[in-house]
């Protein structure tokens, strides 16, 4: 399918504006390309649904320090009161860079308000300042924390999903090979918008699409060179989920993949090795899209429609962890 016509005008913006002197991102110091990019949503996104209530957390994490996140309660049906709710544990995209609470406020408000379910939105740290494996230790500092503070908040810790988009996908995904092996609860269900999950950039979209598609593989390696230590951390499946040999007992995926996005073959690529290790999971490639459509609500109707599906998707899978993590103390009066 051709490029959606919304999206064909606003990257032609994009490109306009390069040649009128605007700076991309990977040209601009992480602080400010960190204040571009969240300047930048309050223009591309459209405000997000109604919730019940925001609330700031502190998380403190492994090394003493403390992150911050944010936790969306959704309005729920009067006949849901005194049942704890289900939870999503998100992180936002930005290449390990850039991203904040706010870049991403639109989307895990409408997440919460569609599925309906409580949204812990993390501000892990962020690259050059905290270069890998600090966004993987907070990602999982958060997850122990939602396990063991969650029904504090009226969370049950046995239906909690993850998910993210773009590097925050890594992160989420991250999460469950990393429950596995550390033995901890494996989460419901994992939502995955548009992952990086790949070493190397080599792919045959990552040739095709290398420029004016919104994310360029000069900014993508420009965020990659400031996250990553070593070419070593490039083979580690924290930041490469292929690179795992064993992806089997992972929680089931939903993978939601952009046609005109550098990343979509490697998305592709994962959802096959998810399947043949036996984790239920459904990709659906949305056409004429590019890769961070979903953050796009006042330019794309798809952008509305990636939110309805994932919601979908969460709400199916929080029913299936409800059914086999019931447990004696579930049921007692």
């Amino acid at each position: 399918m051709a490029l959606d016509p919304d999206l064909a005008a606003f990257l032609e913006l994009v490109e306009a504006g390069i040649s009128n002197g605007v700076p991309p991102l990977h040209e601009l110091p992480p602080a400010k390309a960190r204040e571009q990019y969240d300047i930048s949503t309050l223009a591309l996104d459209s405000p997000g649904m109604e919730v019940a209530s925001v609330k700031e957390i502190g998380i403190l994490c492994r090394d003493g320090n403390e992150i911050t996140a944010r936790l969306y309660a959704p309005l729920l049906d009067e006949s849901l009161n005194g049942l704890s709710a289900s939870a999503l544990l998100y992180f936002h995209g930005g290449g390990y860079c850039v991203g904040s609470l706010d870049s991403h406020d639109s989307l895990c408000r409408t997440l919460a308000a569609l599925t309906p379910c409580c949204v812990l939105n993390v501000s892990y740290r962020l690259a050059p300042d905290h270069p890998f494996p600090t966004a993987v230790h907070d990602a999982q500092d958060a997850y122990q924390w939602l396990l063991s503070n969650g029904p504090a908040h009226g969370i049950d810790p046995q239906r909690i999903a993850v998910g993210g988009d773009s590097a925050g996908g890594t992160l989420a995904t991250g999460l469950t090979i990393a429950a596995r092996e550390m033995g901890w609860p494996q989460p419901v269900f994992q939502a995955l918008l548009y992952p990086c999950t790949s070493a190397w950039q080599d792919t045959d979209s990552h040739r095709r699409l290398a420029q004016g598609y919104l994310l360029e593989a000069p900014t993508l390696q420009w965020m990659f060179n400031n996250y990553l230590t070593s070419e070593r951390d490039r083979t580690d499946w924290r930041f490469a989920p292929l690179e795992a040999e064993d992806l089997s007992g992972l929680a089931p995926a939903f993978i939601a993949l952009a046609e005109y996005d550098p990343l979509v073959d490697e998305g592709v690529e994962y959802a096959s090795r998810l399947k043949e290790a036996g984790v239920p999971t459904q990709l659906k490639i949305y056409e004429g899209m590019t890769h961070d459509f979903a953050r796009l609500g006042n330019i794309l109707n798809d952008a509305s429609k990636v939110r309805e599906d994932i919601a979908r998707a969460l709400t199916m899978g929080f029913e299936v962890g409800q059914k086999v993590g019931l447990r004696p103390q579930h049921i007692l009066p």
